[in-house]
This record gives structure tokens, sequence and C-alpha cells, in this order.
């Protein structure tokens, strides 16, 4: 197949070392343990997979280092990180089967003031790219999608089906948004007035910096005034919003179902987990972690692991959950005690 490789290619790809197997060995696909045929390559990431692993039918298995027996019929090559060397597998097969045909789809709409090069850029049917916008080479604008005024998308971007990116906003070099983002709508900012609530106007922007992703249905609010920022490297999940005027570092991990409140700032290196949600004009340290469900209310330190509501470092909240847990039983001795202290009584 065209898009076949060798397992010294792979060996090479992933700088492992190959335990068994034939150098030239045809390896043509990818798939799990249990999924894998005789053409595929997989890997053993977790030790709760290794059942599968003595029972797989794949040509080849990306192993952690000191593995070095398994099925007979099955190649090994040996890595530090095999969910890692793996994923550069997924990235080969994947790119042989995208296909990037540059060129504006008949139904498509883009405004004649747009700056884009059709022969380097392709935009889907349905898509509306508006006035003063411009579109780096390289980058794929999906069915639906509007580009708003005056918006700047980099080189090599991924703009997936139905994504919304308002004026003025600026997306960096090889981002990634999947379907149904939403980039640069109003932040939620409103005063109270005269027994009603009064609408402030958000006129700042969103500033996306290189090879972020963010996932599907995501939403990210236009600063006030300036900017919204979300830092270099930094991967969101679905289903995460993140009000105006936040500022995020390089390289953060942000969990499905974050809520993260405006004007909240975030050092490098940040982890977010699920259904973790971060109060109004707050800072969190670089290499913080916040564990799923946590609340932050105040300022946190860096370099810790946080967790609870509110959140605390985690030692902390572990023994506080623990005294919890003890409560049925202290309860039953409370009254126990108050019933021999009646007893002795009559």
């Amino acid at each position: 197949m065209a898009f076949a490789l060798t397992l010294s290619e792979l060996a090479q790809w992933v700088d492992g070392d190959i335990v068994r197997g034939e150098l030239d060995l045809s390896l043509t696909g990818m798939a799990a343990l249990d999924a894998a045929t005789p053409q595929d390559v997989s890997f053993l990431g977790n030790e709760k997979y290794y059942p599968q692993f003595l029972a797989t039918q794949a040509a080849a298995v990306i192993v952690p280092r000191g593995v070095s027996t398994g099925p007979d019929s099955t190649a090994l090559i040996a890595v530090d990180n095999p969910s890692l060397a793996f994923a550069v597998v997924v990235r080969h097969f994947a790119a042989a089967t995208r296909k990037f045909l540059p060129g504006v789809h008949p139904r498509a709409f883009v405004d004649p003031s747009a700056t884009l090069d059709p022969g380097k850029t392709r935009v889907h049917a349905g898509a509306v790219v508006m006035a003063g916008a411009t579109i780096g080479d390289g980058s794929d604008i999906g069915p639906n999608s509007v580009i708003g005024e005056d918006v700047t998308i980099g080189k090599d971007c991924r703009i997936m089906a139905n994504v919304s990116i308002r004026e003025r906003c600026v997306i960096g070099d090889r981002v990634t948004l999947q379907p149904g983002v939403v980039i640069g709508s109003d932040g939620y900012g409103y005063e109270f007035s005269g027994g009603r609530h009064v609408k402030l106007d958000q006129v700042g922007i969103v500033e996306i910096h290189d090879d972020v992703e963010i996932g599907a249905n995501t939403t990210i609010d236009r600063a006030r005034f300036g900017k919204t920022v979300i830092g270099e490297g930094t991967k969101i999940d679905n289903l995460v919003q993140i009000g105006h005027n936040v500022v995020m570092g390089k390289h953060c991990i942000i969990i499905a179902q974050v809520g993260l409140s405006g004007s909240s700032h975030y050092g490098d290196h940040v982890t977010i987990g699920g259904q973790a949600g971060v109060g109004g004009h707050v800072t969190i340290g670089s290499h913080v972690t916040l564990a799923a469900r946590s609340g932050v209310t105040t300022s946190l330190p860096g370099d810790t692991i946080y967790a609870g509501k509110p959140a605390q470092p985690f030692r902390d909240e572990m023994k506080l959950q623990a005294h919890v847990r003890r409560l049925p039983k202290l309860i039953a001795r409370v009254k126990a005690l108050e019933t021999a202290m009646e007893n002795l009584q009559t």
C-alpha cells in the first residue's frame, strides 16, 4: 500500500528498539490490541491490557522497555512511552487519509476584501468569510463556519464544521478548532441599575496562540476590553466555558465541562480536571493541578495539586474527606454515649 511503513521505519520514527521481528515487515494500519489484524500495529500502554496483548493478532506492538516476550507471530518495538509513540503512528495514517484540496467551494461566500490564496487554502460549502478577514496558507475552513470581519487566522489551521469566530479575533498557526467552537462571543458583563441588568459593551478580542486545540462546543468569550488570551500549545477539551479577559498560559490542559470565570489568570502547564470551576479575578500559578470538580475562590500558588470545594492542597482535602467518611460512626458513638448517660440517670 502507498501508506505502508516497515518495522525498521517505525522504530526510527518512535526512537525505539526492535526486540523481535523482521526489519522489512510491512505495516498498513493501526488498531487496538483486541481489534488488530496481522497487518496492523498496536501498543501496550497500560498493564491492565496485558491479557489482550498476549492474545493480539497485531503484526507489531509498541511495548514498554523491559517487555521482551509476547505472541509468537508479533514483532515488538520497545520505547519509553508506548502511548506517545503510538501517537506518531496515528499521525502517519491520519495524514495519509486526509485529503487537503485547496479551493473555495462554489457554495461558500468569501468577501472580496478578505485575504486568502484559493490555491493554498480550502473553504468548504456553506462557509462564510467576511470582510477584511485574513486566512493563512494551508488552513482549512469547514462547512458552515463563519469567519467574522477582520479576523486573522494563521497557517495550517483546521477550522471544523459550524465554528464561529467573531470580528477581529486572532488565531495563530496550526490551531485546531473542533466542530461547534465559538470564539469571541460577548463576555457575560452586566451592571444592575434602575432595577434592571444593563449590558456592558464587550469590545475586546480573543487571541489564540500557536498549536492550540479547542474541543467541540467550547466557547471562549471576547474581552470586555483588551484580550482574552489562550497560550501556545494549550489543549482544551469539549464543552468548556472560558470567560472574558481570561489569560491562559502555555501548554495548559483543560478537561471537559470546566468553567473559568472572567479575568482569571493562569500560569504555564496548568491542568484543570473535569467540571472544575474557577471564580473571577483569581490567579492560578504555573504547574498547578486542579482535581476534578474543584472549586477555586481565591488565588492559588504554583507547583501544587489542589482538590475540593473550596480548593485546598490535595493532602489536606484527602484528610478532610477521611474525617467526613468517619462521621456516621462518630454519630453512632455519640448516640450510644447519650443512651448510656440516660440509663445511668434513671
